[in-house]
């Protein structure tokens, strides 16, 4: 690679690499600054509260999930039972359905007004709430359990991978040790899976603290419901930086423990090509019980909800069918596009960059354009507005000085707020596709493309991009979708008179009258299960 060339690719990965990582540090830099006695005053108050919250919420919903999601995915990996091979794709559909909505219905579903204890005092001929017991949705246990529902996939996904990946051997070693099918998970498949299940509960656990829309319904504080209060209730920037910084923290302290239990654990247990499968054959009981549990957790997180939709959306589809529906449906596709084709571009870059220049140097700016997924759309917000901001003030008064000429809130007052933010959000999972799909193009090709005199324009145009259009269409539809669903950003950073799909559902949903909505979330929720198939089709390749 000549030295113009060479010199081209490190300025652009790099201001790539700094622009995407500019919010994180306009972020620290605000939290430093005086914020008029308002974080004090919420130390003095109700700060504690919120950490609290925030903890026991993450702490039940990984709780939950694990409690929900090993038995699943041991069951669908070790074991043979009716509708297993429908099962192992069903279990994963929750993660097309945002939690709130989730909230909603149940929340609909089970208060006092509700069907389910309308029911009960039907029966029971009980006149009032004082005249029985019923547990109360709205509260810390009801949040976790709603989240554990739509989140428990993701331990699912890793730990049903990480079963199957577990030699034969050593659960054919385990049998003839006299161990029963119970046994053997618990002394050999959940030990040998552990890094798997840690990384999917610190995932869980970055999920539910980043979530704003199901703690804000359900009326349950936590550091990412104060720093909304914070900037919008008291108008303090600073002390919203501040909690933003702690909310990052926490984010981080979960990443750090997840890294350091696993910092001297070595596991070799990979299974063999010549081994053949030995699942459990399961019957009577345990047959009938394996067919239940699974099969109500695919009720509960997915087809109660939708089923609930579609009712909704059908008998409230003048209301839902209007041009509002349209425009912010146009408005979502716009947005999403945008974003999925920009992050692909800058994970091309950032791929081949490193696959070329091939030092170890070469990978930081790839590493530091990820940080932001880190961040909650709350948090995040807080840190696009800081810059941007400024770029305003600048621009304004610089036409003002040339031209006597202001064009106004250029950055902050458009859709380029929502854009650069999504973009930085988002573009791990870009880069994350993007850079496996390269890693596995061998080296000896670069080699003789080389050999045969080709440059590395050529080289990525006849060789590179052919090979990475699959990495390349998956990065732009997981990003795509990340997009259209995106919702605590999008309520702190969308200009005036300018909603998406998820605002306008989240607003109906606040206001108690998600039925007028509700075709809006039936296509959030189906545009969401494109990524599941692929997905899916990926793991059945594997295994």
């Amino acid at each position: 690679m000549n030295h113009k060339l060479a010199f081209s690719w490190h300025s652009s990965s790099w201001f790539i690499a700094i622009m995407l990582a500019l919010p994180i540090a306009a972020l620290f830099y605000q939290a430093i600054g005086p914020s008029a006695d308002v974080f004090q005053h919420l130390v003095d108050t109700v700060l504690l509260d919120y950490v609290q919250n925030t903890f026991i919420l993450v702490f039940l919903v990984c709780l939950i999930s694990s409690i929900i999601a090993l038995p699943a995915a041991w069951l669908i990996a070790m074991c043979n039972f009716p509708g297993r091979k429908v099962l192992q794709w069903a279990l994963m559909l929750p993660m097309a359905m945002p939690a709130y909505i989730v909230a909603y219905i149940y929340t609909d579903m089970f208060d006092y007004a509700g069907p389910v204890q309308i029911a009960l005092r039907a029966v029971f001929d009980w006149q009032s709430a004082s005249d029985y017991w019923f547990f109360d949705i709205r509260t810390i246990p009801g949040a976790a359990t709603v989240l554990a529902l739509v989140l428990y996939p993701y331990l699912y996904l890793l730990a049903r991978t990480s079963f199957l990946e577990q030699s034969t051997s050593l659960i054919q070693a385990s049998r003839v040790l006299g161990s029963s099918a119970l046994s053997s998970c618990i002394r050999v498949s959940l030990p040998l899976a552990r890094p798997a299940i840690a990384v999917g509960l610190s995932l869980i656990a970055m999920e539910t603290v980043a979530d704003f829309a199901t703690v804000n319904y359900f009326a349950v504080n936590t550091l990412t419901t104060a720093v909304y209060d914070t900037w919008i209730g008291h108008g303090s920037l600073t002390a919203a930086a501040q909690l933003s910084v702690m909310t990052l923290s926490v984010i981080l302290l979960f990443v750090g423990l997840e890294r350091f239990a696993r910092r001297k654990q070595q596991v070799f247990q990979k299974s063999m090509l010549h081994e053949q499968e030995v699942r459990y054959q399961l019957t009577g009981c345990a047959k009938l019980l394996a067919m239940v549990w699974c099969w109500l957790l695919v009720f509960a997180g997915f087809l109660l909800p939708f089923a609930v939709l579609v009712n909704y959306a059908w008998h409230y589809f003048a209301e839902s069918w209007t041009e509002e529906f349209f425009q912010y449906s146009a408005n979502s596709l716009i947005l999403a596009v945008i974003v999925a084709g920009l992050a692909v571009l800058c994970a091309i870059l950032l791929g081949l960059y490193r696959r070329l220049v091939g030092s170890k140097y070469a990978t930081i700016p790839a590493r530091i354009s990820t940080m932001g997924y880190a961040l909650p759309g709350t948090v995040l917000a807080i840190g696009i507005i800081i810059p941007l901001t400024s770029a305003d003030f600048l621009l304004n008064d610089m036409t003002e000085l040339l031209w006597d000429w202001t064009p106004g809130l250029v950055f902050t007052g458009t859709s380029f707020a929502l854009i650069f933010a999504y973009l930085i959000r988002f573009s791990a999972i870009a880069v994350g596709s993007i850079e496996s799909s390269i890693d596995k193009i061998s080296p000896s090709l670069d080699m003789v493309t080389r050999t045969l005199g080709h440059r590395p324009h050529s080289m990525i145009r006849k060789i590179h991009i052919p090979l990475i259009r699959k990495g390349v269409l998956a990065a732009f539809l997981l990003v795509f979708i990340e997009s259209m669903k995106e919702l605590p950003t999008a309520l702190l950073l969308r200009p005036f008179n300018y909603e998406t799909l998820a605002t306008y559902v989240f607003q109906f949903a606040s206001d108690e009258m998600l039925e007028q909505a509700a075709l809006a979330a039936i296509v959030i929720v189906l545009v969401g299960l494109i990524p599941l198939i692929f997905l899916n089709r990926s793991l059945e390749q594997q295994h």
